[in-house]
């Protein structure tokens, strides 16, 4: 008969399983468009299938059930839906006023202001820039006009600028509707898709479009090299047709007229990495403004950005030339104290090892900010 053995009195041992963070999901975008509520609260929906857009919705006209469909044919895995009343400038502020509850979203694709006219669409266009600058979080994939100009994408592209979107030509012709659809939702598919497949630091470009037939506008070499690239003030990202690799998203370009920020994979990292800093720093807001609070901004930072390291995000040998985290009494003057402010500075190296871009993480007791 085997014995037990003696328990020491008054000791136990306890088996505790750390609670995993939750994930941090990228390619998540919020569609707004003309719709009809089936349910009687007009609040954002959640999709992780094309076919939920039927059980929630009504549509009488306009793209927002096409682009919903190219987003899952493409790799899109959740989407949130938000439905407009009408096509006016208001009802997409008030739209927009909606999503800032949203915290899983980093996309924002609005196909139907296409449906107005081009100042109206251009008028609407940097609104939605303008949000996605204020939220901070999250970055716009915005539809060209439905032309078959090239100077007319250029005039567009001229009256947009900021840092947290992107242009994309032409228009799509697919199986189920007669006249093109905006591209936006196939688009925020290829993002979704390359999110997945390599990480949201990768360009999401030279991936072949599905569920397309055919392009409503055949931008040729010269149309892609010289009217739609940073040199002539266009960076309108094209969509074009190859022989024998089909139709392509050819081009990563924001609409920020700073170098730095010129390209959509460099911009979404730094979304990205306020997103995280807001979601994992959140409980240091009101933690006394002192050296054992640098300490612990700087280590959590540079675990952060050691873990982008190695993902590929950044670039370098060594950490050292991929990023820098500083968080001190240099960094902390009494002044910054005084308001209540704690400032950590973090350089990354996105394309050229030891090359960084700074940016000031800024908490106070309204929250982390970077600037």
């Amino acid at each position: 008969m085997p014995t037990l053995k003696p328990k020491i009195p008054g000791i136990s041992l306890n088996h505790i399983v750390p609670t995993p963070a939750p994930e941090l999901l990228t390619g998540v975008p919020v569609f707004f468009g003309l719709a009809s509520v089936k349910t009687s609260a007009n609040e954002a929906k959640k999709l992780t299938l094309a076919t939920h857009f039927d059980q929630y919705f009504h549509q009488a006209k306009g793209y927002l059930r096409d682009a919903i469909i190219g987003f899952f044919e493409n790799g899109g895995r959740i989407c949130y839906v938000i439905a407009l009343a009408d096509n006016t400038l208001d009802a997409l502020q008030e739209g927009l006023e909606t999503s800032e509850v949203l915290e899983n979203i980093d996309l924002v694709c609005v196909p139907d202001t296409m449906l107005g006219s081009d100042a109206e669409i251009i008028k609407m266009q940097q609104t939605i820039l303008e949000h996605c600058e204020q939220m901070s979080d999250r970055f716009a994939i915005l539809d060209a006009l439905n032309v078959t100009d090239v100077a007319h994408l250029q005039q567009q592209r001229q009256g947009l600028s900021s840092h947290n979107g992107a242009l994309y030509a032409p228009w799509l012709k697919v199986e189920h509707r007669s006249d093109p659809i905006p591209p936006c939702g196939h688009i925020a598919g290829i993002y979704a898709l390359c999110d997945h497949n390599i990480g949201f630091h990768a360009p999401p470009a030279n991936f072949e479009l599905q569920g397309v037939l055919d392009l409503s506008l055949h931008l040729t070499t010269t149309d892609r090299e010289e009217l739609l690239n940073p040199k002539t003030g266009a960076t309108v990202n094209s969509i074009c047709s190859f022989r024998g690799r089909g139709m392509r998203v050819w081009g990563v370009r924001t609409l920020s007229p700073l170098t730095e920020w010129q390209y959509v994979n460099v911009r979404r990292l730094f979304l990205t990495f306020g997103r995280w800093a807001n979601r994992n720093l959140a409980d240091t807001v009101f933690e006394p403004n002192a050296f054992p609070l640098w300490v612990r901004l700087q280590r959590e930072l540079s675990v952060y950005c050691e873990s982008l390291w190695r993902q590929g995000a950044i670039q370098g040998a060594v950490p050292q030339e991929a990023f820098y985290v500083r968080c001190n009494a240099q960094t902390n003057p009494p002044e910054n104290r005084e308001v209540g402010q704690v400032v950590a500075e973090v350089g990354l190296a996105p394309t050229i090892p030891g090359e960084f871009i700074q940016l000031l993480l800024v908490q106070s007791s309204s929250g982390i900010t970077l600037q």
